[in-house]
């Protein structure tokens, strides 16, 4: 069986500005959240920051020649809102845009495709004094700062994506805590994913008025299995799905919220205006899946949220971050998509995994067996998928290199390249040299024996 992916295919790897560009106050840049939640002691693993990070912003150049020898197609990124808009709303930061211009620039020099997303977690502090995504007025700001992005950039930049996992958003950084802006609030929850929704349909409308390309969403995506065929846990796999998962594509592509969630927040679940739909599901031209893992639940009782419980697989591989290495899920969720949502266009623009690599690179080289199976695995059900009939145009790995995993740090490396964070050096890995001979055969290697030599 060929694993030849289909004409056209694009191949790439996808990164986020505040895990790699450093630079938090250069050249006029306002603060964000994540400025001031990595700076607020005992908020982040081993007091790791961003200030720093991969020092992408004075080394781009460097990493776009890499990426092009390394055979990258595209490259999906995102812009800082606050360095484009230091108080997030009104005036705008010309060496900000200037910055995000040579960079796009240098990536089209070096025949690499970029695809930009507005919105990678890191809101502006100055709005979130306002209340961030709890204030409605987020969907009006978001857009006029999308206003800005698409006349800078349109044209250059032909595949726009509005926002990247609101789910992240709302349950780490409203509910739980475990983000910016570090909130936990039963309440706030279901108010700020209502926004980020609601702001995600602005910014489409306000594309339709003078963009010429693409745009989407990008959601992450975890499949939920019942531990056992039983009404309990079947119903139990149900709310989190519901949770997760429909709480965001089901108003983006049907213009209403799964019945689930009025049950899950209880009182905490407001009556939203039924003119939000009409915002939110706004035509969309493609959508972002970002796939990781899967859960497997169990009903409890005991959880007051979603009455589920993950169950721990006996016998699976787990990462460094405790999700479990499941390739079948990527193809399960993609023919979910297409029975439940469509025909619509689809782009893989987060997949990836963080394993125990060396902790230096060694002769040149840094060996990552168990990431060069999960790309192998992992684009395998990704062409299974596509045999069955579902249209996907495009695979972005995450990461381009080790970044700042957010909360957790340095210490959980996501990168195909490695990056030695006191040296700044740059080395590729072995799953980086796997994933070029993929990009260079269109996928055919994949039915060969990895050769990362």
């Amino acid at each position: 069986m060929s694993r030849r992916f289909p004409k056209g295919f694009l191949w790439g790897c996808a990164t986020a500005a505040y895990q790699i560009e450093g630079a938090p106050a250069a050249d006029g840049k306002g603060p964000s959240i994540w400025d001031r939640y990595a700076h607020t002691p005992g908020m982040m693993a081993n007091g790791d920051t961003g200030d720093i990070a991969c020092d992408h912003y004075h080394r781009f150049r460097e990493d776009i020649a890499l990426m092009q020898q390394l055979g990258m197609r595209a490259y999906r990124f995102s812009l800082s809102w606050a360095r484009i808009l230091p108080e997030g709303t009104g005036r705008i930061n010309a060496a900000g845009l200037q910055f995000y211009s040579d960079l796009i620039d240098e990536l089209l020099a070096h025949g690499i495709e970029p695809m930009v997303t507005l919105f990678h977690w890191d809101l502006p502090a100055a709005l979130d004094d306002q209340g961030g995504w709890l204030n409605r007025g987020s969907a009006d700001w978001f857009a006029d700062y999308a206003r800005v992005a698409f006349g800078a950039f349109d044209g250059r930049v032909k595949k726009w994506i509005t926002i990247n996992e609101p789910w992240v958003v709302s349950d780490g950084g409203y509910l739980r805590g475990t983000i910016a802006p570090g909130h936990r609030n039963r309440f706030e929850a279901p108010i700020a994913s209502h926004n980020l929704m609601r702001a995600h349909g602005a910014a489409v409308k306000a594309y339709r008025e003078t963009g010429r390309h693409e745009i989407g969403l990008a959601v992450n995506i975890e499949p939920k299995y019942a531990t056992s065929a039983t009404p309990e846990d079947m119903a139990a796999a149900h709310r989190a799905s519901a949770y997760m998962n429909e709480q965001y594509l089901d108003p983006a592509l049907l213009g209403r919220y799964p019945l689930p969630l009025r049950e899950i927040f209880g009182p905490a679940w407001p009556d939203w205006p039924e003119a939000d739909f009409d915002l939110i599901r706004q035509p969309l031209d493609f959508l972002g899946i970002n796939y990781y893992t899967r859960a497997v639940v169990r009903h409890d009782a005991a959880d007051d949220l979603l009455r589920a419980m993950p169950v721990r697989q006996p016998g699976a591989l787990y990462t460094e971050t405790n999700w479990e290495v499941f390739p079948q899920g990527l193809t399960d969720t993609l023919l979910w998509i297409r029975q439940r949502y469509g025909d619509i266009p689809l782009y893989i623009t987060e997949n990836g995994a963080a394993f125990p690599d060396p902790p230096a690179a060694t002769h040149g080289q840094v060996h990552d067996p168990q990431r060069v199976d999960y790309l192998r695995t992992h684009l395998l059900a990704l062409h299974e998928a596509i045999a069955k009939g579902v249209d996907v145009r495009g695979y972005m790995a995450w990461s381009f290199m080790d970044n700042l995993e957010w909360s957790l740090g340095y210490a959980k490396r996501f990168g195909l390249v490695h990056v030695n964070f006191e040296t700044q050096a740059r080395t590729p890995k072995d799953s980086a040299r796997f994933y070029s001979q993929v990009i260079a055969s269109h996928g055919e290697c994949l039915g060969e024996s990895p050769d990362t030599t």
